[in-house]
C-alpha cells in the first residue's frame, strides 16, 4: 500500500509515469528517450534518489538497474516495496547477473530484461506492467473501501445492538432449532437401524425402539414449542407457569446431549420458578453447548438457595476466555471456532424475561463459570 504520496500515477498529457533508475548516464537516458513517446519519464541516478521520488508521487512503472553503487537494485527493491506495494518494477540485468535477477523476482520484482534491452521488448514490457499497476491500484482501492464499509457496519451493529432483539429473533430461532432437529435426525437413523431387525429381535430390541421413538417425540415437541413461543412472544402473550429448573436441565441433557456424562448435577434436587419451560430449555441448551464447544470434559451445574433466590451456577474446565473475549461475550458478540456467538445473547434476553440475572467469570485456560439468579416462587 502506498503511504504519504500523491494519488496520481500519470505525468504530463495523462501518460503513465515511469521512473528509470540507473547510475550510468548513457543507458539511463537512452531508455528514457525510448519510452518518452508513450510515457512520461523521470530518471534517477542513485537508489536513494529514486526512493525519495517514490515517497513524493506514484509511478506506474519503475525500471531499475540491479548493479548500482551505494545501494544495489535488490536492496532498493526491498525499500521500494515498503513505500509502494502496487507499482510494477522491471529489473535490468547485465551479462552474468541472471541469478541475481531471478532473486529480484522472488523479492517482489514483476519482470526482468537483459541490459541493454531490445527497444520493442522494453516498450511492450512497460506497457504491460503499467496496465498491471493500474489494476492492482484499483484492487487495493476496492479492498480499502470494503474494509472501511465493514468497519462502519460493525460499529453500527455494536451501537444498535441493545435495540435489535426483535429483528434478530428469527435468526436466533433457527440457531436454537438446529440442535433438536439434529437429534431428531440422529435418533431417526438409530430407529431405522433397529427397525431392520424387528422381525427377529427379542424383547430388548423392542424396548429400544420405544425408547428412541420417545426421544424423537420429545425433540420434535421441543421444536414445536420453540416456534410457538416465538409466535406468542411476538404478540406479548408469553405464558409462565411453575416449572422446575433442575428437571428442565436434566431433560435438556437427555434430549439434546444424548445423556452426555460430562454434564453433572449437584445441589438442590428441585428449584421451582415461574417461567416458560421451553424458553428455559433454550437457556440450558445454549450454556451446555457453549461449554462443550470450548473443550470442557466436565461441566457441573449446581443449584442452591441464596437469600430467597435460586442461584444456578454452571462451571466447566474448558478453554476459558481472555478479558476482551469475556467482554464481547457479555455483549453477545463472542464467537468460538464452531459457534456463531448468538448463544450468550439469547440467554441474556430470555433470562431478562424471567426476571433473572446472568454473570460470567472466565480465565483463559482455566474454564468458565456462568451464574444465574432466579426469583423463587413465593410459597
Amino acid at each position: 500500500m502506498v503511504t504519504d504520496i500523491s494519488p496520481v500515477s500519470v505525468g504530463s498529457g495523462n501518460k503513465p509515469l515511469v521512473l528509470v533508475v540507473d547510475d550510468e548516464y548513457g543507458p539511463r537516458e537512452s531508455i528514457a528517450f525510448t519510452l518518452s513517446s508513450d510515457f512520461s519519464v523521470e530518471t534517477a541516478s542513485r537508489a536513494l534518489e529514486a526512493i525519495k521520488k517514490l515517497r513524493a508521487k506514484q509511478y506506474a512503472v519503475v525500471v531499475l538497474d540491479i548493479r548500482m553503487p551505494e545501494m544495489d537494485g535488490i536492496k532498493a527493491l526491498e525499500e521500494l516495496r515498503k513505500i509502494d506495494q502496487d507499482v510494477a518494477v522491471i529489473m535490468l540485468t547485465g551479462y552474468g547477473t541472471l541469478n541475481t535477477a531471478q532473486q529480484a523476482m522472488v523479492a517482489g520484482a514483476n519482470q526482468y530484461l537483459r541490459k541493454p534491452p531490445d527497444v520493442s521488448e522494453l516498450i511492450e514490457a512497460v506497457r504491460k506492467q503499467s496496465a498491471a499497476t493500474r489494476m492492482r491500484r484499483r484492487q487495493t482501492e476496492i479492498a480499502l473501501q470494503t474494509q472501511e464499509l465493514n468497519e462502519a457496519l460493525k460499529r453500527e451493529i455494536e451501537s444498535a445492538e441493545p435495540h435489535i432483539w426483535q429483528s434478530r429473533a428469527s435468526v436466533e430461532l433457527v440457531h436454537d432449532l438446529n440442535n433438536p432437529l439434529t437429534v431428531v435426525i440422529g435418533y431417526g437413523a438409530l430407529l431405522a437401524d433397529e427397525a431392520r431387525n424387528v422381525a427377529t429381535a427379542d424383547g430388548a430390541a423392542g424396548r429400544k425402539l420405544k425408547e428412541y421413538a420417545a426421544i424423537i417425540e420429545k425433540a420434535a415437541e421441543y421444536c414445536h414449542h420453540l416456534s410457538e413461543n416465538w409466535r406468542l412472544s411476538a404478540r406479548n402473550q408469553a405464558e409462565f407457569t411453575p416449572v422446575d429448573l433442575v428437571g428442565i436441565a436434566h431433560e435438556v441433557r437427555q434430549i439434546i446431549f444424548f445423556e452426555n456424562g460430562a454434564i453433572r448435577f449437584c445441589g438442590l434436587g428441585q428449584a421451582l420458578v415461574r417461567g416458560s419451560k421451553f424458553e428455559l430449555m433454550r437457556i440450558f441448551q445454549n450454556l451446555f453447548k457453549y461449554s462443550l464447544e470450548a473443550g470442557a470434559t466436565v461441566l457441573t451445574m449446581q443449584v442452591q438457595m441464596v437469600g430467597g433466590k435460586y442461584e444456578v451456577s454452571i462451571s466447566d474446565n474448558g478453554s476459558g476466555m481472555a478479558p476482551d473475549g469475556l467482554k464481547k461475550a457479555m455483549r453477545g458478540g463472542f464467537s468460538s471456532k464452531s459457534s456463531t456467538g448468538l448463544g450468550i445473547s439469547i440467554c441474556r434476553h430470555l433470562l431478562g424475561t424471567h426476571g433473572a440475572t446472568l454473570d460470567i467469570e472466565s480465565a483463559l485456560g482455566k474454564g468458565t463459570t456462568v451464574v444465574m439468579v432466579f426469583p423463587a416462587i413465593k410459597q
